[in-house]
């Protein structure tokens, strides 16, 4: 499990393979600390497990599953990627429930700055639009954030908003993704408990 606050922006140094799989290695700093084999670290959301850790980097095997469902697939080497270790008994849960299983993938379609923010559009896949709030959690690309607005229900393309902070936008990748850019999103995952417990009822 994680909480969506970035630890750091590392970097892919190496790719192998495509299609039904593929290795990475990754440059990171603190996400290392105290990391070894069998871990889970998050890349822009997506939980992945280290296979090996050395010089300041580590490895992982990503599966066709998750090249597929994710932006994970069109990384490419010297792209920057949010870390995130998983939380152990003691961390603070400073953004909100986030597993690393990604729900779908959306697209930047605008950015507006303001004075000491920015406000970032995102397309949402229809089939995810009923588990996003106005004022309600998201995890993008690994980030929790809060929903600062949403498209009308019913639209065939909804999207949703989120301000981000200057914290925000200068410690993760977000700050300097363009429109055009895929995003992972993962939705608050007590909204689908919810959802299934209740269709269970009736």
């Amino acid at each position: 499990m994680f909480t969506g606050i970035v630890e750091e922006m590392g970097t892919l140094l190496a790719r192998e393979g495509d299609g039904d799989s593929a290795r990475l290695r990754i440059r990171a700093a603190r996400a290392l600390e105290g990391t070894a084999l069998g871990d889970s670290i998050a890349v822009n959301g997506v939980c992945l497990t280290v296979t090996s850790v050395d010089d300041g980097a580590w490895s992982t095997d990503v599966m066709g599953e998750t090249l597929r469902r994710s932006s994970i697939g069109r990384l490419g080497v010297g792209d920057p990627v949010n870390l995130e270790r998983a939380v152990t008994p003691q961390t603070r849960l400073g953004g909100h429930i986030v597993q690393g299983h990604v729900d779908g993938v959306g697209t930047v379609l605008t950015r507006t700055p303001a004075e000491h923010w920015e406000v970032v559009r995102v397309s949402l896949p229809p089939e995810l639009a009923r588990y996003v709030v106005e004022k309600g959690s998201i995890t993008v690309d690994g980030v929790s954030l809060t929903v600062s607005a949403v498209s009308d229900a019913g639209l065939a393309e909804p999207w949703f908003e989120v301000s981000l902070i200057p914290t925000t936008l200068r410690e993760t990748t977000l700050g300097t993704l363009p429109p055009g850019s895929p995003v992972n999103l993962e939705v608050d995952v007590i909204a689908k408990y919810t959802e299934r417990l209740l269709g269970a009822r009736r």
